[in-house]
Formats: C-alpha cells, structure tokens, sequence
C-alpha cells in the first residue's frame, strides 16, 4: 500500500506526459486527478493506521553496496510523515482540480498536469524516505521539476529568468545539504537515519578536523543551509518572488505545501541532531527571525497580487524556521499544516480574481469585486482571518503557539527572534487586508478606457512582465486566443491583446472547478487548528518521531498553560498578538479605504524606505554584482589566461610553433645536394669517433 502512495501520482505524470496527446485533455487531466486521489485516500488509510499505533520502517532493496555503506531505498512512516503526506496529497488534490478551470485552454495542458502530477511523486518520495539518499533524490526531484513549472510558458523571457534563478539559489543551499549529509556519512557509515541518529551522542562527542568545533555543529548548519534554500530563507530567498512567474496552480503547489515546506520537515526529522547543538539552533532562529519580519516588509509595497501572497509565504516561513530554532518543532510542523490550506486557498483565490480581472494582476485597478465574486471574497476573507492569526481561525493556534514557544526559550538570538514575530504580526495584517481592501472593497478601478488605468511605477529590480499598458500580468503563456467569460489562463498571443477589464466590463465569478477547491481548502483553514491542537503539540502525536532535549522547555512550559482550545482562543482576545493584528487592519483599512491620498505622502516622506523595500533590499542588485558578476569576471579571467594564453596560446599554439620552427631548423639541411649529404656523414662519424676516443681511460 505505502508503494503505491508515491506510485499513483508517477503513473498519472508518465501516461499524461508521454501519451497526452494520444488520450486528449479531459484524460489526461482524469487520469492524473485519480491518482493523486489515490494517493490521498491511502494517505488517509496510513494515518488512521498511525493514529493506531502503527510505524513502518522498512527498506524496500539495496540500490548500492560500497565496503560497508549500503545505499537503499526504504519507506518510514510514522506520525510526522503521516501528517506531512495528508497535507501534499490534499492540496496536490484540489490543485488539480483547480487546474482545470485555470488551464482550460493552454496548449500545454497535458504537460502542466505530468509535471504537478511527478511533483507530487517528488514530495511523497522525499518525506515518506528512511534514508538521507533517498531525502536527496527527493530533495533534487522537487527542485527540478519546480524547474519546469516555474518555465512552463518557455516562450516568456522573464519565466526563464524566474526558473533559472530558482534553479541556482537551490544549488546554493544543496551544496550545503550534501556536505552535511557527507559528514554524517563520514563518521556514522551509515544513511539510514535511525541507524545516524543512535550515534548521536557519539556524535556529539566528535569534533570537525582542525577546529575545536562539535562535528554536529557545522553538519546541522550545512544541513540547514539546504533548507534555507528550499524553503527560501534570507539570504537564499530571492527566487521565491520571482517564480510567480508560473501559472498561478503551482505557486500554490509549490508555496504552500510541499517545495518550500520541504526544510522545515527535514530540520523537524534530523530533530535528534539538532537538540545535540545549541549553537546550530541558534543559527536557525536567527535566520528565521530576519526572514519573518523584513520578508513581511516587502510585502506592504507589492501590487502584484500574486507577490504580495508570495512575500506573505516567505514570512510564514520564517515562522516555521523561529520554531525549530526554539526546539518548538511540533508547533512548526502545526503552522506547517495549517499554513498549507490557508495559503493555497489564498493563492487559488488570487488566480480566481485574476480570471475575473482578465488577468490584469495590479491590485491598484481592482476594488468592488466583492458584489461580483461573492465565493472569491467569502474564502480569501477567510484564508485572510486565518493568515493574521484571528482567534478561533486555523492559523491563531498555530501562529500564537510559535510566538509563546519563542517567549520561553532560552536559546541565544530567542529576544530578537520574539521581537520579529511580535512585530511581524501587524506587517502581517497590514499587508493582508491592504490587499483583501484593495480587490473587494472600495471605489471600483476596473473597467476603465486603457490610458486611465493606474500605471503603476516599474521598480528597478521589479522581474513583474509588464504588457503595452503597464500593467502587471505573470500568468501569460505560450499561444491561443483568450475569451474573457472562460476560467483559463491567456496564452502567448495575450501580449498582443488587451490585458484588464475594458469599459463597460465586470469581473465574474469563476466556474465550480476553481470555486471547488476553495470552498474545501476555507473549511480546514477555518477548523482544522481548532481540533487538532491538543493531539499535535500537547499530546502524544509526535513522540517517538520528534524529539527535543531535557535543556529546551519552551513545549513544556506551553504545555503546562494549555487548558483546551476554545479556552486559547478566548485568552488569545486580550494577547498582545491579537491586538497588534487588529491595529495592522485598522490601519489597512484607513488608509486605503478611508483616507488613500495619506498613503502618497507617507511614500514621499520616507522616500528612501520606500525604494530600499522596492529594491528588496538590493540583494538582487548585490547577487548580480558580487556573484553573477564575479563569476562572470572569474570565468573570463579563466578564459583568456587558462584556455586563450595558457592552453591555446603556450601548449597547442606553442607546441606547434615549437615543432614549425625545429622544422624550419632540420630544411635548411635537406638541400638535395649529394656532396652536402657526404660532408654531414663525415662530420657525424667524426664526431662519434671524437665521443668514444673522449670516453677511454688515460693511462
């Protein structure tokens, strides 16, 4: 059974990609909807089977043998992947369905259903592994095919840029997963991770060659470097923004709950390892901290409505992060979860007001669409409510419980990681209902004559495509004719057609294959904290699958003021948290409903603060100087000295010239004159003669 968990989506993804056009567009997206329905309903099976207590830790065959180090590939099902497996099945599940209604007329509609199908396959593969060989094959898996997804319209410069860019920042951060799990290798023998983390305390006793340094230390850290890729931590971040650049169906796919969610389950699972180092912990509160509040900053300037969900992902991500820092895996692997439906909900919700908007994506000509796609606005408040940590909404438990584990540890960088996400719940709300007001409510902007559209500024750095008008529009595939009633994504000719509702034209409510999905993602966003709490983060649901040292308390000291649910939720009311992500509406709110014209002055009072957010900091300016740039000079610097003046120039150029001139040298002498030919026999028998007289002894 557990084999045919990763097994069904891969089934789906070969016969859509390698005969799609053979069995037409409605069978191929059948065929793979019903295997990752598949998937979920043996996912489910396996949970119940959990919740019995069963755990499965078996290899399946031995791909590899080298002396004593056996290279498997076997499956570990227990509480933690249980979990995680649910979640990528469910929301793989209503992302498919959703795509039908988005993809309804791409020409690449049975290729963008293998590859969300195969990256399903990818994720499954990755959490449901025993071993670090077969978390890396995962791990590689996710990447490449985010790869594609991110490039699906090849056609569009900018999507290029995006996936190229994603591509390289995760090699980045792989780098540094595959040298910590060489340590581990290295001194363990073994990939198989009960077998790794039984030698933990050996290993904690080890230190790195040449340093005074714990060995577990930089293996945790370089491990963690792979998850700041994947799951798109400062300073490897900045590819997440950018890969909005793909349909919306996998910026939910892959921003919710699988590709970017990726570090937090590893982190949580090498748990054992983790806890033996104080100072890797600390490392990655750190991290976490700076990525939850200045990601939440960016978010306040986006107009690209997609963007402004992407930065939201990044700063939730760094909620997960603070977690792990503070030993509160379980609370990360809860936000982990509830994270997942909120923010694909809201990023299926943004691809719906797309639609209705003809795909015109700028938040500024929007406004009043409440009237007009009331399930739209109904889900994205909700998915907005859970986002901010409303009390009683699905993201309040996860995201309080986070804020109160930070409050009680003890790990160094915990004051600065508790100011971040006390701070970064009123960005946070800011953000969210600046752009929940600016879509439902309001003076509608839409439906204008195209010269009195809001234009909006093109920051330096901004890799939003912009059409003749100036506005933004990330979903823009590859070719076809676009009918402005059809739930489906434009194609490629789009760029020569009119993006935005023309005059006289009203946003409409998409069709049940995209309202679907977000009716069933609002009700465990809505629920699901409420009733799973207790078990996940005070019960007994993660023992045995994560562990946490006698020296960190911040889970025991939440769990001592634990009283149930509805009693968190009440207390939650009269929290700081609560009001700080009231006030972030309130001023939302004022100032883009009430009083707009303040947001103008505010922009030209802190100028400067405006256009560093806007350059996002300039770290993409500093990546292309410094590393792009530095590489380019490194390898042109290689390129004229290594391969033109040394290889071409002294060993093939120098060689042959070599050999010319010692030809040259051997003509002049090839005269063709008998009597020259005698005259050099007798110089060289003398000379021999001369050489072996030279050579006998004087007597």
């Amino acid at each position: 059974m557990l084999v045919a968990i990763p097994l069904a989506p891969l089934i789906g993804a070969i016969v859509a990609g390698f005969f799609g056009k053979a069995i037409g567009r409605a069978n191929a997206h059948r065929i793979t909807i019903l295997g990752v329905a598949v998937a979920f309903i043996l996912s489910l099976v396996a949970f119940f089977g959990v919740l019995h207590g069963g755990r499965v830790d078996e290899t399946l065959y031995t791909w590899s043998q080298i002396g004593d180090i056996r290279f498997e590939v076997g499956f570990l099902v227990d509480s933690l992947t249980a979990t995680m497996m649910l979640v990528v099945t469910f929301v793989s599940l209503m992302v498919h369905i959703y795509t039908i209604g988005y993809m309804v007329d791409d020409p690449g509609y049975q290729r963008f259903f293998s590859y969300i199908s195969l990256f399903t396959f990818s994720m499954l593969m990755l959490v449901m592994s025993n071993n670090m060989l077969q978390l890396f094959f995962g791990w590689e898996a996710v990447g490449l095919v985010s790869y594609l997804l991110i490039g699906f319209w090849y056609t569009k410069p900018m999507a290029i840029y995006a996936n190229l860019k994603a591509f390289l920042v995760n090699r980045v951060g792989d780098f540094g997963f595959i040298l910590g799990i060489g340590l581990l290798l290295a001194y363990t023998g073994t990939m198989h991770y009960g077998e790794v983390f039984a030698k933990g305390e050996e290993l904690s006793k080890l230190t790195l060659p040449g340093t005074g340094w714990m060995l577990l230390t930089p293996a945790c850290i370089c491990l963690f470097i792979g998850a700041m890729g994947k799951s798109a931590q400062f300073p490897l971040h900045v590819w997440l923004p950018d890969s909005m650049e793909g349909p919306t169906p996998i910026s939910a796919l892959i921003h919710a709950a699988t590709m970017v969610t990726a570090g937090i389950f590893m982190v949580a699972r090498f748990s054992p390892l983790f806890e033996l180092s104080d100072a890797a912990l600390s490392f990655v509160i750190v991290i976490g901290s700076i990525t939850a509040l200045f990601m939440g900053f960016l978010g306040v300037i986006q107009n690209d409505i997609k963007r402004v969900v992407a930065y939201s992902t990044l700063s939730q991500l760094g909620y997960m992060t603070v977690a792990l820092g503070a030993s509160a895996y379980s609370a990360a692997i809860f936000h982990l979860m509830t994270h997942a439906f909120f923010k694909a909900l809201l990023f299926l919700a943004a691809g719906s007001v797309i639609i209705g908007m003809h795909h015109d994506q700028d938040i500024r000509n929007m406004g009043g669409v409440k009237k007009y796609m009331p399930i739209t606005w109904i889900t994205s408040l909700i998915g907005s409510l859970a986002l901010i940590g409303t009390p009683f909404f699905s993201g309040f438990y996860s995201k309080d419980s986070i804020i109160e584990a930070v409050a009680e540890s003890h790990i160094a960088g915990s004051g600065f990681a508790y100011f971040a996400v006390i701070a970064s719940v009123f960005v946070t709300a800011l953000y969210s209902f600046r752009m929940y007001f600016l879509v439902f409510h309001g003076k509608e902007r839409f439906g204008l004559a195209h010269g009195h559209h809001a234009a909006p500024a093109v920051p330096l750095m901004q890799t939003n495509h912009m059409d003749h008008r100036g506005t933004t529009h990330n979903d823009v595939p590859a070719a076809g004719k676009l009918d402005v009633h059809e739930a489906s994504a434009p194609h490629a000719d789009a760029h020569d057609e009119h993006h935005g509702l023309g005059p006289g034209e009203k946003p409409h409510e998409t069709g049940w294959v995209i309202t679907l999905p977000l009716i069933l993602l609002a009700i465990p966003s809505l629920l699901i904290g409420f009733f799973t709490i207790g078990p996940m983060l005070y019960g007994d649901w993660f023992k045995g699958a994560i562990f946490v040292g006698e020296n960190h308390h911040a889970m025991e000291a939440l769990r001592e003021e634990f009283h149930g649910a509805l009693q968190m939720a009440l207390h939650g009311v009269l929290g700081l948290p609560f009001w700080l992500a009231l006030a972030g509406v309130v001023v939302a709110w004022y100032l883009y409903l009430v009083n707009p014209k303040l947001t103008d002055v505010i922009e030209a009072k802190t100028g400067w603060l405006y256009k560093l957010l806007d350059n996002k900091y300039y770290l993409d300016r500093f990546n292309e100087i410094v590393f792009a740039g530095g590489a380019r000079r490194l390898g042109g610097g290689l390129w004229r000295r290594g391969d033109q003046s040394f290889i071409d120039g002294f060993l093939v150029n120098g060689s042959a010239r070599l050999v010319g001139w010692f030809a040259s040298v051997v003509r002049t002498v090839q005269s063709g004159y008998i009597y020259h030919y005698a005259f050099a026999m007798i110089i060289g028998v003398l000379a021999l003669m001369s050489y072996f007289v030279l050579r006998q002894p004087m007597h």
